[in-house]
């Protein structure tokens, strides 16, 4: 392991941010089905930029899709999935494009505002009756394809579609788990085609990966249906507290 944290080229005290990030995001994906990739994208944003984040996060995302699988695949209604997940498809090579022209500092200060406004919105359940239909889906899905490409958060983008449609708090958590666990095949290949994937992230994040499914099996023990409006309002919280801290810390330059 030691070759392999030398390898990845992150000091130690970076290393102790990224794994403490990890923790964190996992357990707020286990506790309310999405918000992995936001979570720790605002978190290590100052660390390494999107273009570097995007493929560690997708190997954290896998991990912790994977673990949640049988559960999303017992309680989500697929037939409002398959659509998010096609448009996702579609969009998302838009957003790759995106990342891997603009600069590093360009990207970083865009990755946050992304979760910060996608935070914003969830809170006031913001959704166009036109988006509800079939149609729309693909539309959301579409942007969340794009957001996934430029900043990692598309899964944001397809919460806050479920969380407006008032379904059971089980489906809701279900069908962002599916999605999420379908966009991890569906996105490996644009990856792969804009030369994101990397064997230093490879690397990074097997490194991180434990520590964010630790995190996981934490939130999905602390998941209470009864109670998710305290939890998503926890969630949302606590992402806007780390986007206002990264964005005073990216103004000042630190």
């Amino acid at each position: 392991m030691s070759d392999a944290v030398l390898f990845a080229g992150l000091s130690e005290w970076e290393w102790a941010i990224c794994c403490g990030a990890a923790l964190l995001a996992g357990g707020v994906r286990g506790f309310a089905g999405f918000g992995l990739s936001a979570v720790a994208m605002a978190c290590l944003v100052l660390i390494l930029p999107p273009v570097e984040l995007i493929p560690i996060l997708y190997v954290m995302e896998s991990a912790a899709s994977l673990v949640m699988f049988r559960g999303g695949m017992r309680d989500a209604d697929m037939s409002h999935v398959w659509p998010l997940a096609i448009g996702s498809f579609i969009g998302m090579p838009l957003g790759l494009m995106a990342t891997v022209t603009v600069s590093p500092d360009l990207s970083k200060l865009i990755a946050v505002l992304v979760i910060l406004t996608l935070t914003l919105l969830q809170f006031s359940r913001s959704m166009p009756a036109a988006l509800t239909n079939k149609t729309g889906r693909y539309v959301v899905g579409t942007t969340a394809g794009i957001v996934t490409g430029l900043a990692s958060v598309g899964g944001m983008v397809v919460a806050l579609y479920v969380l407006a449609s008032r379904s059971p708090a089980t489906q809701m958590r279900a069908a962002l788990t599916m999605f999420l666990f379908i966009g991890m095949f569906t996105t490996l290949g644009h990856m792969v085609l804009y030369g994101v994937m990397t064997e230093t992230a490879i690397v990074r994040g097997m490194i991180l990966a434990p520590f964010a499914l630790a995190g996981v099996f934490l939130g999905a023990w602390a998941f209470r249906p009864s109670l998710q409006i305290y939890y998503r309002r926890f969630c949302l919280g606590l992402l806007i507290a780390i986007c206002l801290s990264s964005l005073v810390r990216l103004a000042f330059g630190a």
